[in-house]
Parts: C-alpha cells; sequence; structure tokens
C-alpha cells in the first residue's frame, strides 16, 4: 500500500468533491481520481459513491478514512516534535482567524512581530471555517468561541465588544428600521441573535459575509449595523448608535497543539498574539 494515498482518501472525505479536493492538495483532478482507484484497487472495495454530487464514504470508506484521519494527525505529530528541536525563531508560522481579525487587527501590527524576529516568516489565513492545527492546516488559531473538545492548549485573548452603528453624515436619512447583516448561513452567530431580537417590523437591506462591506454600507445609508467596536469606533463614517457600553460581547480564544507550543517560531508568534491582545483590551471590548 502506498501511505500517501491515505492523505489523498482525508482530503476527498473532508472536501466531498474530487475538485475540491484537487485544489486543497494542489494537483490536477485527474490525479486525485486516479490516486482514490489504486487505493480502492489495493484494498479491494469501494471507499467512496457518487450522491447528488458529492462523494460520500461507503461503509468500509467511512472507517478506513476514520482510521487514516488518526494516521495524518499522528505524521502531523511526528514533524512538529522534529520541528520542536530547532530552537531559532524562525521559519514558517501559520495563524487562522476569521476575515476581521486577520486584516483589521493582525496585519497592520506584523511589523512589531518582524521587527523582534527578523527570520521569521507569517502566513495569515483568514477563513470562516475552522482550519484544523491538529492536521497542521495552522499552527496558531485564534476563535470566536471557546472549543468544546480538542486536544489544545488554549487560551482567552480578548472580550470583544459589540454596538450598534450608523452613518455619521446627519444628510443621510435612514430609517431606523433598515439593517444591513450577515448572510444566512451565518444566522446562528451572536450578533445576528442580537439583531433579530432587535429586528421587529425592520428590514434587512443588505447581506454580506464581509465586515468591511458592511461597515461601508452603514457609512453610505444603507441600514444601521451590529459591528465588531474596534472595528467601527475608528471609522470616521460611522458613529456608535448604543452608548459606551456594548451591546454585546465575544469571546477570543487562541489555539495551539501541545506538541507545537514548543518549537520557537510557534511560541514567540503566540507570546506576540498575547502581548498585542492584552495592551489593547479595553479598545476591543468596546469600552475605551
Amino acid at each position: 500500500m502506498n501511505w500517501d494515498d491515505l492523505r489523498f482518501l482525508v482530503v476527498i472525505g473532508r472536501e466531498g468533491t474530487l475538485a475540491a479536493a484537487a485544489r486543497s492538495l494542489k494537483v490536477d483532478q485527474t490525479t486525485v481520481a486516479r490516486r482514490l482507484r489504486a487505493l480502492e484497487d489495493t484494498l479491494g472495495t469501494p471507499l467512496f459513491e457518487r450522491s447528488e454530487g458529492r462523494w460520500q464514504p461507503t461503509p468500509v470508506g467511512a472507517r478506513v478514512l476514520e482510521r487514516s484521519t488518526r494516521i495524518e494527525e499522528d505524521v502531523a505529530g511526528v514533524l512538529r516534535v522534529a520541528e520542536a528541536g530547532n530552537r531559532s525563531v524562525s521559519g514558517l508560522v501559520r495563524i487562522t482567524a476569521v476575515n476581521a481579525i486577520i486584516g483589521e487587527y493582525l496585519a497592520p501590527r506584523l511589523p512589531s512581530l518582524y521587527a523582534r524576529h527578523p527570520d521569521l516568516c507569517v502566513e495569515l489565513i483568514a477563513s470562516n471555517d475552522n482550519l484544523s492545527v491538529a492536521r497542521r492546516e495552522a499552527d496558531i488559531a485564534i476563535r470566536l468561541a471557546r472549543p468544546a473538545s480538542g486536544d489544545f492548549l488554549i487560551r482567552k485573548l480578548a472580550d470583544l465588544g459589540y454596538a450598534v452603528y450608523g452613518a455619521a453624515r446627519g444628510d443621510l436619512c435612514v430609517r431606523p428600521g433598515d439593517w444591513v447583516a450577515y448572510n444566512p448561513d451565518l444566522a446562528q452567530t451572536p450578533e445576528m441573535r442580537q439583531l433579530a431580537a432587535m429586528l421587529g417590523n425592520g428590514r434587512v437591506r443588505l447581506r454580506s459575509n464581509n465586515l468591511r462591506c458592511l461597515a461601508r454600507a452603514v457609512a453610505d445609508g444603507i441600514g444601521h449595523a451590529i459591528l465588531p467596536c474596534f472595528l467601527a469606533d475608528p471609522a470616521p463614517g460611522l458613529v456608535r448608535l448604543t452608548g459606551p457600553e456594548p451591546v454585546l460581547t465575544r469571546e477570543l480564544w487562541m489555539l495551539i497543539h501541545p506538541d507545537a507550543r514548543p518549537q520557537a517560531r510557534v511560541a514567540a508568534s503566540a507570546d506576540w498574539l498575547v502581548e498585542c491582545f492584552s495592551a489593547e483590551a479595553a479598545r476591543l471590548g468596546g469600552r475605551a
């Protein structure tokens, strides 16, 4: 058996289509299909079947997939243990968080990290998906909720305050019941649940999964929005409508795999993150 074929199997199971798996693996779709067929021929049984445009594991495939996923995480663990022997703060560290944290908060502060560790390289992964630190998709994950399970080192970074904002321009006539909000797939976020409680007979005039887009729409008078204070308070086109206290607060957590924490590049980056968020706790909480 070619053990690398198991990696293809795991990614197909995770992504659900050959095309998506090919993008994740950075190969062409034909290669993914060929490696899957090779593994099925070796094992003598189908591992996936296509249903409604997606590849679903067969009963045998589900069991093979479960064990292969554990192998993938074990291989990632071996690499982390080996890398922990390098005590220099150098090489690549990958940090993932939602778009707003990556683009509006971390990216402008990177020069201070590079000044401290000039041999460090950083990959900022802006994603609403929960990328896995166990599979080495990221070295450090920043999440807007404490994980309920998983073998992680976790640390609370900050409380993020949210408030209601409107357009700062007085000549824009915005109806009190007009809002802009996230797309429906984010309906279970605390911000959207808060909006649902406040909406009443109002209407949502614009939806987007991009916070910068929503903030611009508010500044242009399309509607009001519940936005994170750290992003909206300094924006010249916005004004806070709900007073000095946030209308809701979300916790921000840092996750690191235990095997990754001893790596000098990961430890240095984690320490820098803690310092950044601690130094601006009041502003992030919406009470500065």
